[in-house]
């Protein structure tokens, strides 16, 4: 089911923490929010749950309006905080049942749910033991078979996998790509780009509280303004004619020289790449090095937003 944020905005005091956010994120598909601390992404998760109330715009689940308070529509709903909220000394299962009992869960009906999600977590061995003997990526796990109990359709999720070790957060990768192929639909957030790149169906940026960008990846990438980069060096440094012919190359974005190095930003270096060197080889320079790079998540974020996602 569709999960839609239209114009969302919250203040706390002089604080906006969310200005403008809207986005609509879709069945079977992995939607993820990035931006830096502060950015406003866990406001917004929490509006998107019913925990917080807009001061304004709304939030729609498959065109029903998302109300306040024991709203139904919420049973939709499955939240895993950034807050591990877990039992320590209760073993791993009565955690599962106590957090089934409050989604009205019971019986047999309880029984099957629980073994469902600890065989999908792979914690299936340690339902006996107590979160205070697991790992830090053990407890997230924990955590999120909790938020899948009641079966939502919209799984949120809010920096699921802070503190956790590689092995850990690759557990977690797959267990939201499981529920995803299950026609589930996931809102992740995150300041990780990392993290966006292998999972995300699609991507919203977000930054002091606001979208600076929604779309694929690769769309994000092919109209990043600083696009892939070619740098070429040189024994003496191209003259001006030279570097004017490059610039109007097909597909060149941007050419710099520094000392005897020239960079050429293209949006595809494969066809970029060989026009370069010909025409620079027909005017006598002859290129003595060459490397290239590849746009990245990172090169779209800082051309949007001119700082670093890790930033505060």
């Amino acid at each position: 089911m569709d999960l839609i944020a239209d114009r969302l905005q919250k203040k706390f005091g002089a604080i906006t923490a969310v200005a403008d956010v809207s986005f609509t994120a879709e069945p079977g598909k992995i939607l993820g929010l990035l931006g830096p601390n502060g950015a406003g992404k866990s406001t917004t998760i929490s509006m998107l749950a019913g925990l917080t109330t807009p001061d304004s715009g709304s939030v729609r689940i498959d065109g029903v309006m998302l109300g306040t308070g024991a709203d139904p529509t919420k049973r939709r709903l499955g939240l895993v905080t950034q807050e591990i909220a877990l039992l320590e000394e209760l073993p791993a299962r009565m955690n599962l049942e106590f957090f089934g009992g409050l989604y009205g869960l019971s019986g047999p009906q309880l029984g099957a749910r629980i073994a469902a999600v600890l065989e999908l977590t792979s914690l299936s061995d340690r339902a006996r033991d107590p979160p205070s003997t697991f790992s830090g990526g053990m407890r997230r796990r924990l955590n999120i078979a909790c938020a899948l109990l009641h079966e939502p359709q919209i799984l949120l999720l809010d920096e699921p996998t802070v503190g956790v070790d590689p092995q850990s957060r690759n557990a977690i990768f797959e267990t939201i790509e499981a529920l995803a192929g299950q026609g589930r639909t996931v809102v992740y957030t995150t300041h990780y780009m990392e993290e966006v790149e292998r999972l995300c169906d699609r991507i919203v940026i977000v930054d002091h509280g606001r979208v600076l960008a929604d779309n694929t990846l690769e769309a994000l990438l092919a109209g990043a303004p600083v696009g892939n980069r070619l740098t070429l060096k040189y024994d003496g440094a191209p003259d001006a004619a030279a570097l004017a012919e490059i610039r109007s190359l097909p597909g060149v974005i941007q050419v710099d020289l520094v000392g005897t190095e020239v960079s050429v930003s293209a949006n595809d270096l494969g066809t970029a790449a060989p026009r370069v060197l010909e025409r620079l080889a027909a005017r006598g320079f002859s290129c003595q090095e060459l490397t290239s790079r590849r746009a990245n998540l990172e090169d779209v974020f800082l051309a949007l937003t001119g700082r670093t996602l890790r930033d505060t």
